[in-house]
Order: C-alpha cells, then structure tokens, then sequence
C-alpha cells in the first residue's frame, strides 16, 4: 500500500500562483511514477500531469502546459506541482496518484485506470 496526502491548495486570485504537495509512504517512493489530476465540480476526473519515478520524463495536459510544473524529490517522498498563471478554469480538486513505474510508458500511462493509489485531493479555487 501506498499513502498518499496532499497539500497546499487554497483560494488565489487569477494569475496567481499555488505550489501543490504529496507526501508519499509505505511502499519505495522510487518504484513509483506520479501523477496529478483534478475534478471540477460535475465534470469528470482529468490528467493533468505526470512524472517518472527518477523524475526523467514528465508530461502535462495541453491545458496546463507552460504554465504548471511537476517535480520530485525521491529522498523526502514528496511530488510537487508548481502552478503559475493561474485561471478560474483551473478550479478543481487536485488528487495526486501513484503508479507501478514501468506503467509510466504504456499507451494508456496517463489513464485514470493506470494509477493505484489516491490521495484525499486538495481543493483549489481560483477566483477572476
């Protein structure tokens, strides 16, 4: 099992910046590629970014890309997301999520279905 707990969200104005955390236990963080995705109110849970597990390769949605940042420091099991620019679409519960490492590079790595484990979310508002 692994435990997943995020952080950092909160209300910002648009064009503000927030910086997402989650901090991961029980299992080898190193064994496992991440994810962040988020749910708007009554819209469906999306990806919005992903890391491998040594932290070589990340991918974004076309949404976020340039705007948002993934990262991971593997010695204090945490994945970042840095989010500058920020619009009122953005508004959303963000989840972060875990997935086996080598599921990172398959056709459908991006997939809600290719993740295992679940943080709680973290709500994120941002206001026009």
């Amino acid at each position: 099992q692994v435990q997943l707990v995020e952080s950092g969200g909160g209300l910002v104005q648009a064009g503000g910046s927030l910086r997402l955390s989650c901090a991961a236990s029980g299992r080898t963080f190193s064994n496992y590629a991440m994810g962040w995705f988020r749910q708007a109110p009554g819209k469906e849970r999306e990806f919005v970014a992903g890391i491998s597990s040594l932290g070589g390769s990340t991918r974004y949605a076309d949404s976020v890309k340039g705007r948002f940042t993934i990262s991971r420091d593997n010695a204090k099991n945490t994945v970042y997301l840095q989010m500058n620019s920020l619009k009122p679409e953005d508004t959303a519960v963000y989840y972060c999520a875990a997935q086996p490492k080598v599921r990172y590079y398959t056709s459908s790595g991006r997939s809600l279905a290719a993740y295992d484990y679940w943080g709680q979310g973290t709500q994120v508002t941002v206001s026009s």
